[in-house]
């Protein structure tokens, strides 16, 4: 009986030391409501008027839905080792929708003296370090996004990818991130004298954070294979390149955003925030453009935004966007793409608020004469 007792004694004093030194969290959001859209314009191939719309249950339009798991052990000398396991998923029907995992798969090291190396599928450093200071809307937000004009700092992810991130010094910090193939499960044998089958993608970023002012600035390279991959679409052995710059600053009363880029030979993720290929009347009309090569094509971007609180709980934001295509896209593509939208959440608890917004766009794809319209009202909880 009292060797019973020691071996339980024992074996929670190692249960109590691993919890101590180990963590595991469970998090989330949850995000739906009910939003209409509306696209309307001229059929470049046909010269037919269409217009469509939808009214129906809206899908993670703050923040798209997720669930994760996050962990760090403590090695000891201020080295951890840390995962992140995050799957995305569809409020309306319950499917997944990044694939188990889609949204982030890594495992790294991280220490305070030297900072984060991590391995695995994750978002580039582009996107965490200017996405959320360009536009008061981040990458979320339906197509008041900021990816409606910035497709490289567009919640862009890499499979095959290596990140490192330096500490905070005085407010600035610097990311590096490689990515062996972007598009790719897994990476392909080069044969000899074969053509190179993978796509790579390498990019760095630097912030600066301190008090009410934030800057960003960034440059990401996206080099497709020079063999036709399923993914790719456009020109082989292409190197699509894009650079931007944002800062914001905090008056109290008022946040102001801003931001300026280009993007040339390409886009690393779909031209604005929004997807049309379905609509009646526009079937041939190529909707996102994802990891899309075109040799020679050029667009500058822009955007200003402001946010403000109202009350105690809540916020109200503003934005426009603007991406103005110079070459490439074609004698039917040449239109400057205009969003323009307004925004309002209110905390009902730390975890939990109520949103609404409001979103115009014109010259949609860099089509003359296509327009869109959104407007939705959800909720949102965060654990």
């Amino acid at each position: 009986m009292k060797k019973s007792l020691l071996v339980a004694a024992l074996i929670a004093g190692f249960v109590g030391a691993a919890q101590a030194e180990t963590s595991v969290t469970l998090y989330g959001r949850v995000d739906g409501g009910i939003g209409y859209q509306q696209f309307k314009g001229t059929n470049p191939t046909t010269g037919e008027s269409f217009k469509g719309s939808n009214t129906g249950m809206a899908n993670g339009i703050m923040g798209g839905n997720r669930w994760g798991l996050k962990g760090a052990e403590d090695l000891g000398e201020g080295l951890q080792a840390v995962f992140v396991l995050e799957n995305g998923f569809n409020l309306n029907n319950g499917t997944q929708s990044d694939g188990m995992f889609g949204r982030q798969a890594t495992i790294g090291l991280k220490a305070s003296s030297w900072g984060q190396l991590d391995f695995g599928r994750q978002t580039t450093v582009a996107s965490k370090y200017l996405a959320g200071v360009a536009s008061p809307f981040g990458a979320d937000w339906g197509q008041a996004s900021v990816g409606s004009a910035f497709s490289a700092i567009n919640s862009v992810r890499y499979n095959n990818m290596i990140t490192y991130q330096t500490p905070k010094f005085s407010g600035f910090q610097l990311g590096l991130n490689y990515s062996f193939t972007g598009d790719g499960a897994s990476q392909e044998f080069k044969t000899s004298g074969g053509d190179e089958p993978n796509d790579k993608a390498w990019g760095a970023a630097v912030r600066y954070a301190n008090g009410p002012v934030a800057v960003g600035l960034s440059y990401d390279e996206y080099k497709t294979s020079e063999v036709e991959v399923d993914g790719i679409g456009g020109d082989r052995d292409t190197s699509v390149k894009s650079w931007n710059l944002a800062g914001s600053f905090d008056f109290d009363v008022v946040e102001v955003h801003a931001g300026v880029g280009q993007t040339r030979n390409g886009w690393f993720k779909h031209v604005s925030a929004i997807d049309y290929r379905d609509m009646a009347g526009a079937e041939d009309m190529q909707g996102r453009q994802s990891w899309t090569a075109i040799d020679g094509a050029k667009v500058n971007s822009y955007t200003l935004g402001l946010s403000a609180p109202v009350g105690a709980n809540g916020k109200i934001l503003a934005s426009w966007v603007m991406a103005d295509p110079k070459d490439g896209f074609g004698a039917d593509r040449q239109d400057k793409q205009h969003f323009y939208s307004l925004g309002y959440t209110y905390k009902l608890s730390k975890r939990t608020n109520v949103y609404a917004l409001g979103s115009y766009g014109t010259g949609v794809h860099f089509y003359d004469d296509l327009k869109a319209t959104q407007f939705a009202v959800g909720l949102r909880h965060q654990f």
